[in-house]
Parts: C-alpha cells; sequence; structure tokens
C-alpha cells in the first residue's frame, strides 16, 4: 500500500464512525497558531489550544487520522518499548526523562477521559494489556518492569503461569507483566471523534488541504496550500511518518519503518470464552512480535513486521500469521480467514523517543514517535500546546533540538534489529527448553 493510497482494505475504516464533515481551505484566514497534521498529536494539540481560546487553524492534507492515527492495530499501552525507564533517564537526562515518563505512563487516562468527555465512539476497551513470558529466562525481566514503573505511579502486576492463561486463554506463556491500565480502540474511530471535538471546541479543520510552502510575512508566518492560506503567530508541524514537503527536510529526520495489521473473521461465541477471554490486548513477548486483541464484532486483529517473504507474500504471509495464533490457541478448531489486511507506516529514529525539532522562531515540529501510537500520540499534544502558550523551553517535557537528518544506519537498522531479537529469542527458548512457534 503506498503512502496516500486509500486504505478501503482496513477493518478500522469499515466500521469507524463516519468522519466529520470539514472543507478544503479555499481563502485567506488568520490564526494563533497554525497546526499541520490531523493525527492524534496535531488534534490533541488543537483541543488543548482550543479549549484554552486560542484561535487555532488545522490543515490535513488528506482526511483526519489518514496516516498512522487511523492505520495502527488500535492498542492503547502508555509505555515504551525500547528502553527501560532507567536506560531513557540516561539517555535524556533530568528533568526531562522523568517528565516524559510521568507523561506517558498517565497517558491512558487522559486517553479515557477524552473519549468520556467527547462521547468518542471507538470501541474503547480498557481491560489490561499483557506482555507476556514466552520463556522462563523472560520472567526476570518482566518483573524488572513492574517494580519501575510502579515506582513512577503505574498500576502493574507480575502474573505466574496459571493467571496468564486465565487471562490470555493461551497454554503457550510462562508469566507475564499485567499492565491494568492498558486498553484498546478502533484507532480511525478515536481520531474522528477527536476531530469532531476539535471542532466543538471552537478550532477550524481544513482537510484535502496540503502544505505547499511557509514562510514569514510581517512578523508572523504564512502557510500556503493550494487554494488558500493560513497567516499565524506560530506553527506546528505533526505529519510524522506521512510528512510530506511543508518544510525542508522535514521528512529526512526520521526513517520509514513498516508494518501489517489484519483482522480475522468473528470468532464463534464458543471461542471467544476460551480465547481472551477477558478482552485484552496481548504481546506475546517474542522477538518476533505478534501482538493482539478483538474488535467490537469478535475479530482478532493482530499486526507483524514485514520481514523476508512476509508482507510480501501475502499468501506466505497470512498462513504465518494465521498458524501463530493458533499455535498460541489451540482451541481454534477453525480455518483463519484474515478478512482484512492493511499496512501503515512508522516514523522511526533510533531513539524511538519522539523528537522536537524548533525549525525556526514560532515554528516546531515533532516527529519520531517510532510506532508508539495512541498514547503516546495523545499525550504529545500537552508538551506541544505548551510550547505555543509560551512555557518557558526549560520547562517542557521534550527538549527543543535543531532539526536533525536520521543517519544513514537507520534505513536498515530496525529491521536488523527485529532479527537480532528474533534470534536471541529463538536461542534462549531453545535453552530454556521452551515451545517454538512455527516459522520461528
Amino acid at each position: 500500500m503506498s503512502k496516500f493510497s486509500p486504505f478501503e482494505d482496513s477493518l478500522w475504516f469499515a466500521t469507524a464512525a463516519p468522519a466529520p464533515q470539514t472543507l478544503m481551505l479555499e481563502e485567506r484566514v488568520q490564526a494563533d497558531v497554525c497546526i499541520v497534521g490531523a493525527g492524534y498529536t496535531g488534534m490533541t494539540t488543537a483541543l488543548e489550544l482550543a479549549k484554552k481560546g486560542v484561535k487555532v487553524v488545522l490543515l490535513e492534507a488528506q482526511q483526519a487520522g489518514f496516516g498512522g492515527s487511523g492505520r495502527n492495530a488500535g492498542h492503547c499501552t502508555p509505555t515504551f518499548t525500547h528502553y527501560s525507564l532507567p536506560q531513557l533517564r540516561k539517555l535524556l537526562g533530568e528533568p526531562w526523562a522523568e517528565r516524559l515518563i510521568a507523561r506517558q505512563t498517565q497517558a491512558n487516562a487522559k486517553v479515557s477521559s477524552m473519549i468520556q468527555h467527547y462521547q468518542i465512539q471507538c470501541e474503547w476497551q480498557q481491560n489490561g494489556y499483557i506482555q507476556a513470558a514466552s520463556r522462563p529466562s523472560a520472567i526476570p525481566l518482566i518483573q524488572e518492569k513492574v517494580g519501575q514503573y510502579n515506582a513512577v505511579g503505574a498500576k502493574t502486576r507480575f502474573v505466574n503461569k496459571a493467571e496468564v492463561e486465565d487471562i490470555t486463554g493461551s497454554p503457550r506463556f510462562f508469566g507475564g507483566w499485567f499492565h491494568t491500565e492498558g486498553g484498546h480502540v478502533n484507532p480511525l474511530g478515536y481520531a474522528r471523534g477527536l476531530a469532531r471535538a476539535v471542532m466543538q471546541e471552537g478550532a477550524a479543520l481544513y482537510t484535502g488541504s496540503r502544505v505547499d510552502d511557509i514562510k514569514p510575512e510581517g512578523g508572523r508566518w504564512l502557510v500556503k496550500t493550494e487554494k488558500g492560506s493560513v497567516v499565524a503567530d506560530k506553527v506546528i508541524f505533526s505529519t510524522g511518518a506521512y510528512t510530506v514537503g511543508g518544510w525542508p527536510k522535514l521528512d529526512q529526520s526520521f526513517k520509514i519503518m513498516k508494518v501489517f495489521v489484519a483482522a480475522t473473521q468473528p470468532l464463534s461465541d464458543d471461542e471467544r470464552q476460551s480465547v481472551l477471554p477477558q478482552n485484552t490486548t496481548i504481546h506475546d513477548g517474542r522477538g518476533d512480535i505478534y501482538v493482539y486483541k478483538y474488535n467490537a464484532e469478535g475479530r482478532i486483529v493482530a499486526s507483524m513486521f514485514p520481514m523476508g517473504r512476509r508482507g510480501r507474500d501475502m499468501a506466505y504471509t497470512r498462513q504465518v500469521m494465521s498458524d501463530r495464533l493458533k499455535w498460541l490457541h489451540p482451541q481454534i478448531k477453525q480455518d483463519i480467514r484474515w478478512d482484512y489486511f492493511w499496512f501503515g507506516e512508522l516514523d522511526m529514529q533510533y531513539r524511538t523517543v519522539p523528537r522536537l525539532y524548533g525549525l525556526a522562531p514560532g515554528v516546531v515540529a515533532l516527529t519520531g514517535l517510532s510506532g508508539r501510537g495512541v498514547p503516546t500520540g495523545s499525550m504529545l499534544g500537552g508538551i506541544l500546546s505548551e510550547w505555543a502558550l509560551d512555557v518557558p523551553e526549560k520547562d517542557l517535557s521534550l527538549k527543543i533540538e535543531p532539526l536533525h537528518k536520521a543517519p544513514f544506519y537507520m534505513s536498515y537498522g530496525p529491521q536488523l534489529t527485529l532479527r537480532y531479537y528474533r534470534a536471541v529469542d529463538w536461542l534462549k527458548s531453545r535453552m530454556d527448553g521452551a515451545t517454538l512457534p512455527p516459522h520461528p
């Protein structure tokens, strides 16, 4: 799937609540803040500012949630992936690390609050998240996560083999990290609900309005689209992996990594009694990541990363996904049919933590979410809105840095890292005597 092709093959596109009616920008308008990109980050920024009486114009090249915000797998897990919390503190330094940790670990409360306040129809379920231990030797690392996250106020706990099987319905796990605040959504439904909320709070949202140019004009910024323009005091770029133009070299600040998501036919009522019986989100804990959950119709929605033939040979890819799911849940007796299959793109950078770039006086950009999706995009609006409200740089939760070009090795580094994790997982599982899934 190309970056800007329609996404009719997506389950979310087929089932999300309709988008609010919006128009293309075809005139010259004035704003205090112009935001480019109507994904979670741009829309939550607009929402925060509009509630405070700031005049906001939000520009989107396609439709609200068209990029990663509408294509992701829909799990909402307020954690960090690549780094432990001590590693993150060392990487970012204080006080920024502690501020970002606080925002990220509390992000699901923010998501839940917005969904409830604006009555967003998005299949929101907050029944927890399990990162499973796929082998006995993984248990100490999971127990460390419990201690690290609980120390900053998260509500997590270690679950043993019996309890993780009760929660997941899978006999393949040796324990797990249970994050009680984890949840899942129809991500496009959530994005469209945020768009309605933005408009409800008084911000102007224009779709089909790609930014072609930006330049100074009379001490302000002139942001030009195909048929209109915005004159604003401040400009925020929040286009992420779907950045096209707008600001020179912004699209070089990250490298694209693809991910695919697929949805099965609805499982039978009997199967749902024993497969994910508590409607949680599951990360199977393997180096070759497989994350899955239900949607409202009882379909299993699963995501993986392309690797080798997987993602290119679609028959083989479906077989890999089916074999993994039925290995995890032998109680599924029917043939798995993947009714929906779609791709998304991640804006990867080596820190796997968002980067806030100062592009010019009064202009910033935020990229590099690196696949963190729903909770991260939702909490970043608080940071960007504080910048727009003139909170001093030293008090923000992200450092403002000069625009950086992503290093060349990021073109292949994430894929090599995934292969390394898969190999290590295979080796340690063999050493532990743990059963390996098909296509390990």
